[in-house]
């Protein structure tokens, strides 16, 4: 359901976004539809990827689930 405010924002799913706004709520997504990967996870940190970052990841999500996820996003 569109409103006339979104369209005229250009939001609607097929035209483009108005870089100066701020991206609609329906359009973002938490990644909660697929698991969360070491990669991930240590890119959350604001790191690369490095193997010694890529097991510490591991060993987390391996510990704590999906909810080493929550302890490092504010």
């Amino acid at each position: 359901m569109s409103t006339s405010d979104e369209s005229s924002r250009g939001t609607e799913r097929n035209e483009p976004l108005d870089e100066n706004r701020p991206t609609p709520d329906r359009l973002l997504h938490t990644g909660g539809d697929r698991p969360v990967d070491p990669e991930d996870l240590v890119r959350l940190t604001g790191r690369e990827p490095t193997p010694e970052r890529l097991e510490w990841a591991r060993k987390k999500l391996e510990e704590e689930g999906p909810a080493a996820v929550e302890r490092l996003l504010p």
